[in-house]
C-alpha cells in the first residue's frame, strides 16, 4: 500500500512534542511491514541541508497565494537511517525562516502560518490524486497530523481519482485558527465557510476541516478518543467528533524501542534487561546522583520528570508534593522548560533542598534519557494527556510510573500493578498516590513485582502499526 503520511514535525529533525517521535516511529513500522511510505513535511530551515544531496522529484509552479515549490526526495543514506522515504517541500519564502516550526525567534506565531500548512495540505492532497506532481507515485492513503495538515483532507475530497484520508488527533488543544478572511487566499470555497464546515466562531479551523472532510479520524489513546466527545477536553469540536463517532478510534502510541529500550540505550552507563534491572538500576541511580550535584544515597527513593513545565502537565502539582517528597526523605529530578513562574517555583526549591533537588531548565537527550534509567519513580501528572510517551519509555525502563487518570496515561498504567494512578488532578491526590509509591518501595519484593510487571509488557509499535493497517484497509474498501 502507498501511504503519504503528512506532519509537520519529525524526530530527529523537527520535534517539539509527541507528535515528532510518532511521525518517525509509526512510519517506520509501517514501512517494515513492507509498505510504500513516504513522509512529507516543510523543507524548514533546519531541514536545509538535506537539499542538496537530495533528488528533485517535481517543481510545483505557484498558484495564487502560495508560491512555487519543489518536491525533493532526501538522500538515499538519509532514508535508509530513518526507515522509511523523507520528502521535503521546498518553498524558502514559507519555510526558510528563523525560529521553530510554528513560531519565530520571539515565541510568536509565523504571520503566514495559514499560506504555510495550507500549501503543504494542499500539496499532500495532490499526491493522493490523479492530479500527483510525482510521476508513477499516487497515494492510497493521506495520513494526516494534527491541524498543520488538517485542510489535506478537504482539499483531497474535490479533487478526482482520489485517496482516502485519515486524521490523527495528536492534542486537540491546539486547532489552528485563523481569520476567515484568509479562506480566498487558501482556494477555499464558500460553502465550507459555514458552521458545518470549516468555521469556528466566526474563524477559520484547520483542526476542524481535517475533521469534517476525513474519511477516518484516530487518536492516540482509546480514552482519549472518549475524552474529546466531551467538554472540558473537546475544547469546543466535541459536537463535531460526537457526529463523526462512527469514523473515530483511539490507537495507543508504542515507542520506538531501537531508542528507548535500556538494553541498547547508549546514553546510560549501564545497560539492563529485565533479568539485570536491579544491578542496572543502581548504577545508573548513582550516575544520575552524580550528575546532578544529588546525595550519593541509593537508599533514597529518586522521583524523575522529564516533561514541558505547563499547569496542563501538573508541573504546579510537582511543585506543592514537594515538601511531602522531601519529608520522607526523597529526592527529585526535573528536566523540562516552560512557564517563566513554574521555572522560578522550581529553581526555588531546588535552591531550598541542596542535595535533593535538581531542576534543569531545556531540554538535554541525555539527561532524559538517564533519568528513564538512574530514577526508581516517573512523576507525570498531567492534568489530560492524549497519549504520553514517558510513562512508557518509563515502563519499559523499569521505572514504574505515577499518573493521573486520564487519556493515554489511563491506558497504559494499571495501579498498583505496573505503576501508580490518582484522580482527580490534585495535590492532594498526588500526595497520597506518592506516599503509596513510598510505601510500596520499603518493600523490595513488592517493588520489583511492579518493575517486571511494567518491563514485561510490549511497547513496541508492532501492535498500533497493525492496527493502522486494519484502517488503511478498511479505507481502501470503502473508497474504492
Amino acid at each position: 500500500m502507498k501511504i503519504l503520511f503528512v506532519t509537520p514535525e519529525c524526530a530527529p529533525w523537527v520535534k517539539t512534542g509527541g507528535l515528532g517521535e510518532v511521525s518517525a516511529a509509526l512510519p517506520k513500522a509501517l514501512a517494515e511491514r513492507g509498505h510504500d511510505v513516504k513522509v512529507l513535511m516543510p523543507a524548514y530551515r533546519s531541514l536545509q541541508c538535506l537539499l542538496d544531496q537530495g533528488q528533485v522529484l517535481a517543481d510545483i509552479p505557484a498558484q495564487g497565494a502560495w508560491p512555487a515549490a519543489r518536491l525533493v526526495q532526501a538522500a538515499p543514506s538519509v532514508c535508509q537511517t530513518a526507515g522509511f522515504t523523507l520528502w521535503l517541500l521546498d518553498c524558502p519564502e514559507l519555510y526558510d525562516l528563523a525560529g521553530g516550526p510554528y513560531q519565530n525567534e520571539s515565541s510568536q506565531d509565523h504571520a503566514t502560518n495559514a499560506v504555510r500548512f495550507g500549501w503543504l495540505s494542499q500539496v499532500a492532497a495532490r499526491l493522493g490524486s490523479d492530479l500527483s506532481p510525482v510521476p508513477g507515485w499516487q497515494a492510497d492513503i493521506v495520513h494526516c497530523n494534527d491541524w498543520p495538515t488538517g485542510l489535506a483532507p478537504a482539499y483531497l475530497s474535490r479533487l478526482p481519482g482520489r485517496a482516502a484520508s485519515v486524521m490523527t488527533i495528536h492534542n486537540l488543544a491546539f486547532q489552528g485558527l485563523f481569520p476567515l478572511s484568509e479562506a480566498a487566499r487558501l482556494a477555499l470555497p464558500d460553502e465550507w465557510l459555514t458552521v458545518t464546515g470549516l468555521e469556528y466562531w466566526s474563524q477559520l479551523s484547520f483542526m476542524k476541516g481535517g475533521l469534517q472532510f476525513a474519511d477516518a479520524i484516530t487518536t492516540v489513546s482509546p480514552t482519549y478518543a472518549r475524552e474529546i466527545q466531551e467538554e472540558p477536553l473537546g475544547f469546543g469540536l466535541q459536537g463535531v467528533l460526537r457526529d463523526h463517532a462512527d469514523r473515530l478510534q483511539g490507537i495507543l502510541n508504542g515507542i520506538d524501542t531501537a531508542v528507548w529500550n535500556p538494553a541498547v540505550d547508549t546514553f546510560i552507563p549501564q545497560r539492563y534487561d529485565a533479568s539485570t534491572v536491579q544491578t542496572g538500576k543502581r548504577a545508573n541511580k548513582a550516575a544520575l546522583q552524580a550528575r546532578c550535584h544529588l546525595n550519593l544515597d541509593p537508599q533514597a527513593m529518586l522521583f524523575g520528570v522529564v516533561s514541558r513545565l505547563t499547569e496542563q502537565k501538573g508541573s504546579d502539582l510537582i511543585v506543592q508534593a514537594v515538601p511531602d517528597i522531601m519529608a520522607q526523605g526523597g529526592q527529585l529530578v526535573m528536566l523540562g522548560k516552560g512557564d517563566a513562574d513554574l521555572e522560578n517555583a522550581l529553581r526555588y526549591m531546588a535552591q531550598q533542598h541542596p542535595g535533593r533537588v535538581h531542576v534543569s531548565i531545556g531540554f538535554d537527550e541525555s539527561l532524559a534519557h538517564l533519568i528513564e534509567a538512574g530514577a526508581d519513580c516517573f512523576l507525570m501528572p498531567s492534568r489530560f494527556e492524549p497519549c504520553g510517551l514517558n510513562q512508557l519509555y518509563s515502563l519499559v525502563y523499569g521505572t514504574p510510573p505515577l499518573v493521573h487518570a486520564t487519556g493515554g496515561l489511563a491506558d497504559s498504567v494499571v495501579d498498583e500493578v505496573t505503576g501508580f494512578v490518582f484522580t482527580p488532578p490534585t495535590a492532594e491526590a498526588l500526595v497520597e498516590a506518592i506516599a503509596r509509591a513510598f510505601s510500596r518501595y520499603r518493600d523490595p519484593a513488592a517493588w520489583d513485582r511492579l518493575v517486571q510487571g511494567g518491563m514485561g509488557q510490549s511497547l513496541d509499535w508492532s501492535c498500533s502499526a497493525s492496527r493502522y493497517e486494519s484502517v488503511y484497509r478498511n479505507l481502501r474498501l470503502r473508497v474504492i
